[in-house]
């Protein structure tokens, strides 16, 4: 049986969530980009999905920095606090 290998890196953590919108807005500690596979994990949070789509200040962008806040369109409800992480 073979195991798929994955390594967790911590990118951010979620500062706000609009449920209206299903939007998460996420302080960065390294850069994030349009395709890129996150996993977001919190206390009653645990899902994965593929960034679709990343705004600053209502403008899409493609690529995020580390210490940038980037609004990202979710697939569930997340929670602040809740820590994102890029799967590589």
């Amino acid at each position: 049986m073979e195991v798929e290998e994955r390594k967790l890196v911590e990118i951010g953590k979620v500062t706000h969530y609009f449920s209206k919108i299903g939007v998460a807005v996420v302080k960065l500690k390294a850069p994030l980009s349009v395709g890129d596979r996150i996993l977001i994990r919190g206390s009653t949070t645990n899902f994965e999905q593929t960034v679709t789509s990343m705004q600053i200040e209502h403008k899409n962008i493609d690529r995020a920095e580390a210490g940038q806040e980037v609004g990202l369109k979710v697939a569930d409800r997340v929670r602040v606090n809740d820590t994102v992480y890029r799967i590589v």
